[in-house]
């Protein structure tokens, strides 16, 4: 993930920002700049690499200015270098940016055709100069910055300063993090708590579509329809913090609300936005044009996580896959010779079985692979190949962005094989990436439906049982939907492949018996709404999450209906798992069970 710090003072922040960004260096990146204002002009500075590099640079060549912004980079759009690094300027202004702008393309091609003339590859220069256009009509720079809001599609978080506004700042949100704080004569501007934790422990954080302006000693939020209002303000625990719950309840929630910003970061290493090509993360090498057979194995979410990957390599790659629970992969003693990769799902990369199971494969002389969050982990530093979620810390016992991570790593793992195999050709694989790109758009379209999930919640949290139905890559998502609610509300679930319904489990239903249907309008649709039917005829309550086209079908009269937007099918998994989080988040809180702690459960499972 990407971050972002501005500061407004009275004494020189260079050094300041550069401190401030250090405390975000837990996010990755692959480099790094600060703007500042001199004498109303901006200055910049920037460096590829580590921060150490930004900061030799500054000490050489020192910025005096008592405003400004800085960021980390992990590059999206272009590969990382100082011209495609951040901050980003016109000579109207300077900005910082994380997320992804998915329709730079039409907005640069627009912008060039009026004269403007880029200097990176990149998709936050378009806003540089969307903003520039609107200030050269004449706009203020907040009524400029508003126009230009409207003009995006894709989830970000933004910062600006302006030429010659030596105490302005504004930031905005849309699906991407920012807070804002205030210290003594001071104004602060970060992508989280973290950042701001050195200078003050006063911490607002901008709600969907918030626009912030931050002067010296006023900070106006205006929300995503231009009206002034007011946000809580939250008292951090200053330095000694490091990572906060910031303004959710719990990590679990804010840990949900971070998905479109970590999808965006994850699907960086393995997509180059610019040319539309799938790429391995950089030092990682693997043709699997030379792949026969893939061994999967993990436990718990990751399980459900390589579930679904199986079906994107076998699907888009056409490459068969085995697929184990971790524990019983090395004591099933599968034959292994036609197995050219053996892959295994792990948050912590310390899970005891995935470890246990790396190494048995090791042992049988395969290539090994990891898809972790934790590239320390002892998996990750045990395994051949290494690919990195990039979620960031996961407090949470139950596992949230980390799983949609591992689903986007693994999609564009198996495009990158179907590229490999030539089962995907040069255009194809350019619109995959087009669509991976939406994902966390989507995925902030799926948070907004929380109001109605949380009702639904509420009617849940009376139930002793549940069960959860699926076809296609909407199975692994009940089975997820239902661990996800177990672990921690505690009401007893279990996940079905909808198909597997008149074998056994439509006994159990009853008009007491809620059944929770994930079906998007895809191949298998007809199939799931006639398992619908068999559940209503019994009596049984149903919540269908579905979308537009399936939420007008005949089926939606039987059920409680959440609609989520329509999308390709490749990506369903990782949208419609957000929905199955908040449902069992809401149930939890409606139960009164510890949240990010569950009873009896570990985050990380380091034994057998």
């Amino acid at each position: 993930m990407c971050g972002i710090v501005g500061i407004i003072s009275r004494k020189p922040v260079a050094d300041r920002l550069i401190d401030a960004l250090k405390r975000l260096e837990y996010r990755g990146y692959d480099s790094a700049g600060v703007a500042t204002l001199e004498g109303g002009h901006l200055t910049r500075r920037r460096a590829e690499g580590k921060l150490s590099n930004l900061a030799a640079l500054v000490e050489d060549k020192p910025l005096a200015g008592t405003i400004g912004i800085g960021h980390t980079r992990w590059a999206t759009h272009g590969v990382p270098s100082v011209a495609n690094a951040h901050p980003h300027a016109t000579g109207a202004l300077a900005l910082v940016h994380n997320g992804i702008i998915e329709n730079y393309r039409e907005l640069r091609a627009e912008l060039e055709a009026d004269g403007a003339v880029f200097e990176s590859q990149t998709d936050t220069e378009t806003v540089a100069h969307l903003v520039t256009r609107e200030l050269a009509k004449g706009a203020e720079p907040r009524e400029a910055v508003q126009e230009a809001l409207t003009r995006l599609e894709g989830a970000f978080s933004l910062a600006f300063l302006f030429e010659g506004e030596s105490e302005l700042l504004i930031g905005a949100r849309r699906g991407s993090p920012l807070a804002v704080g205030e210290g003594e004569g001071e104004m602060f501007l970060g992508s989280d708590g973290i950042a701001l934790s050195p200078f003050t422990d006063t911490i607002r954080y901008l709600e969907e579509g918030d626009l912030a302006v931050l002067e010296h000693g006023r900070i106006t939020i205006f929300n995503e329809h231009g009206a002034e209002v007011t946000r809580p303000v939250k008292r951090s625990a200053g330095k000694a913090f490091y990572v906060d719950k910031g303004n959710y309840r719990h990590f679990m929630q804010k840990e949900i609300y971070e998905q479109p910003e970590v999808l965006s970061h994850t699907l960086s290493s393995f997509i180059d936005m610019t040319s539309g090509a799938t790429r391995l993360p950089k030092g990682q090498a693997i043709d699997f044009s030379t792949v026969r057979r893939i061994a999967l194995a993990a436990c718990g979410t990751g399980f459900y996580a390589a579930l679904v990957g199986r079906y994107y390599f076998e699907r888009y790659a056409r490459i068969p896959c085995d697929l184990d629970v971790a524990s019983e992969f090395r004591y099933r003693e599968s034959p292994l010779s036609d197995v050219d990769l053996a892959l295994f799902v792990s948050q912590s990369g310390e899970t005891a079985d995935t470890l246990a199971s790396l190494r048995y494969a090791k042992g049988e002389g395969l290539k090994t692979a990891a898809i972790v969050n934790v590239e320390e982990s002892t998996i990750a530093r045990e395994a051949d190949l290494v690919f990195p979620t990039l979620a960031g810390p996961e407090i949470g016992v139950a596992s949230t962005k980390a799983f949609t991570c591992q689903l986007m790593a693994l999609a564009a793992l198996a495009i990158r094989a179907g590229v490999d195999r030539g089962v995907i050709d040069t255009e194809r694989e350019a619109e995959f990436t087009r669509i991976l790109s939406e994902a966390p758009r989507l995925a902030n379209e799926a948070i907004r439906l929380e109001a109605t999930i949380e009702a639904l919640a509420r009617k849940m949290a009376t139930k002793h049982h549940a069960l959860f139905l699926g076809r296609g890559f909407s199975y692994p998502l009940a089975m997820e939907g239902a661990l996800k609610l177990k672990e921690i509300s505690y009401i007893h679930a279990e996940g079905y492949a909808a198909g597997e319904l008149k074998h056994g489990p439509i006994a159990l239903i009853d008009e007491t018996m809620p059944v929770v249907v994930v079906a998007p309008h895809d191949r298998s649709f007809e199939k799931t709404a006639s398992n619908v039917q068999e559940v209503a005829a019994r009596g049984g309550e149903i919540i269908l999450f579905t979308d537009g086209k399936g939420a007008q079908s005949g089926i939606v009269d039987l059920a409680e209906v959440v609609i989520l937007p329509d999308m390709p099918e490749i990506l369903t998994p990782i949208v419609y798992a957000i929905p199955m989080q908040l449902l069992a988040y809401h149930t939890a809180i409606q139960m009164g069970t510890d949240v990010d702690q569950p009873r009896n459960l570990a985050k990380s499972v380091t034994v057998e």
